[in-house]
């Protein structure tokens, strides 16, 4: 079994794990995550920790023990603390105002996105040039962040447009006569 596979998961107080057949269920203050798992992976529950099982010794469920013990504590995580992605503006009239469900971004050109976020994503603007990503689905909170970072994402020469907080732009040297 692999060793990210062979360690437990620790249930927090707050946190409900369920399994029933090939699907678990974890509830908590946050919201309901669901999974389905391999039909050769198993979990096992005891004293508030959840450990992962392999039902044959092959190399394809050696990979999956992982991935799915790597899902799973992922989603106690998500459903516990909740997880944020944190995006900034960088550009002269580059400004993002949350507005309910959607998202209104102006990035430079003639016209403002509206930019609808999915079910249990919420969006946060601090200040005009900032965008706070939360929710309890790690995957999801990630796939919007790079959606809205897709819409203008940094150039190489001033380092205009939409970034990760912690990304780095490495600014290239104009072109000389």
């Amino acid at each position: 079994m692999s060793r990210v596979g062979k360690s437990p998961i620790t249930i927090p107080k707050g946190a409900e794990v369920s399994i029933a057949n090939a699907l678990v269920t974890v509830k908590g203050p946050l919201g309901t995550l669901t999974h389905n798992m391999h039909p050769s992976i198993g979990l096992e529950q005891k004293d508030g920790v959840l450990t992962v099982a392999i039902k044959n010794d092959s190399t394809e469920t050696n990979a999956l023990s992982g991935t799915t013990r790597a899902l799973i504590n992922n989603m106690v995580n998500g459903v516990t603390k909740g997880f944020e992605r944190k995006l900034s503006l960088v550009g002269v009239g580059y400004r993002a105002q949350a507005q309910g469900n959607s998202l209104k971004l102006q990035l430079g050109f003639s016209h403002e996105i509206n930019y609808p976020l999915p079910e249990g994503v919420k969006a946060e603007t601090p200040s005009q040039t900032e965008i706070i990503i939360k929710g309890a689905n790690k995957q999801q909170v990630g796939q919007v962040a790079a959606e809205v970072r897709a819409y203008r994402s940094p150039e190489p020469y001033k380092g205009k447009g939409v970034r990760y907080v912690d990304e780095v732009v490495i600014i290239k040297e104009t072109k000389k006569k």
